[in-house]
């Protein structure tokens, strides 16, 4: 009987189809799909159990946009100028100038000034307050360029792929170098990623009873810088497990990469390169924003995967709300 064995493999390219339907058929694709393959199947060599399928995903050109400047950084921005007319003596500091001029240059070139009035704005409300302030910012605020909300600018294709993981047994993390307050408000209505799940930089936090209310406030300084060297061990203090997939875009990612690739067994690591100056943004190794260079020379290196957003991607952004 010649045809008795075609109808299976027909089904199973079918249902294999219906997986990741936003990225073309490529070495990505077919590397994502075979890692999954060898951890989920039972008796394998290459078997996972459920409780360690950890995957861990960068969030700032991962998941979503980051130019011209990473996302949180804009409302950092905002919050300086809606605290300015409270500080007068904010008045004759340069980057104060820069930012009200909107000269982007002129500010990165003032960035030890305005540290300090960013930590200044952005510091003295309770934890609750300040997530308030950040839901407010992300309805109101849209993209400069792309004028859509900034929580529209996810990636479709990397939304199928945390979908496809955890219908896998997986458990997905972000790890990201910005802060926990700004992801975590809207993580698990945009990604599925709930709030316990987000590893982020963190500011220095304070217990006060403030009108004999109990609440948390925000102090002027940063407690963990989540990135770099310091993503492995976000990881390692919050998960307490080594992740078996790790997903990121730029030099910050590189540790994480290595973390994950580290360890025994099967392991995979995903590099996007923002390649498609038509549809989103072109950069790498040059960029002041996501600077991709050494991790690119290490995928090359290591044999990880790098997702090319122009090749690999058939759509970038979910479709407009």
């Amino acid at each position: 009987d010649s045809g008795g064995g075609a109808a299976p493999v027909r089904a199973a390219q079918a249902s294999t189809a219906a997986v990741l339907p936003s990225w073309r058929d490529g070495a990505a694709r077919q590397a994502i799909l075979a890692f999954v393959a060898d951890v989920t199947r039972a008796g394998a060599p290459t078997f996972v159990p459920p409780a360690e399928r950890v995957a861990v995903f960068d969030n700032d050109g991962t998941l979503w946009s980051e130019q011209p400047l990473y996302f949180q950084f804009l409302f950092l921005l905002d919050q300086v100028k809606a605290a300015a007319p409270s500080h007068p003596e904010w008045k004759n500091n340069a980057a104060l100038k820069a930012l009200m001029a909107n000269d982007m240059a002129a500010l990165h070139a003032q960035e030890k000034q305005l540290l300090p009035l960013v930590m200044a704005a952005n510091s003295g409300m309770t934890v609750d307050e300040y997530d308030k302030a950040i839901r407010a910012w992300l309805d109101k605020s849209r993209h400069p360029r792309l004028n859509r909300p900034f929580t529209e600018l996810v990636y479709q294709p990397q939304l199928e792929l945390l979908a496809y993981l955890r219908a896998n047994g997986f458990k997905t993390y972000i790890v990201s170098g910005g802060t926990i307050e700004f992801m975590r408000p809207w993580s698990e209505q945009v990604y599925g990623i709930p709030p316990e799940q987000v590893i982020g930089s963190t500011a220095s936090i304070k217990y006060e009873v403030r009108n004999g209310q109990p609440v948390l406030v925000r102090e002027p300084k940063l407690a963990f810088v989540d990135d770099g060297p310091g993503k492995p061990v976000g990881i390692y203090l919050r998960i307490g497990r080594r992740p078996i997939l790790a997903v990121g875009n730029s030099d910050g990612d590189l540790q994480m990469l290595e973390y994950t690739t580290g360890g025994a067994g099967r392991r995979l690591a995903l590099l996007v390169h923002h390649d498609d100056a038509e549809r989103e943004f072109a950069y790498d190794r040059q960029s002041a924003v996501g600077k991709l260079d050494k991790a690119w020379d290490a995928a090359t290196a290591r044999g990880w995967t790098v997702i090319s957003m122009k090749q690999d991607w058939q759509q970038i952004y979910p479709p407009p709300k």
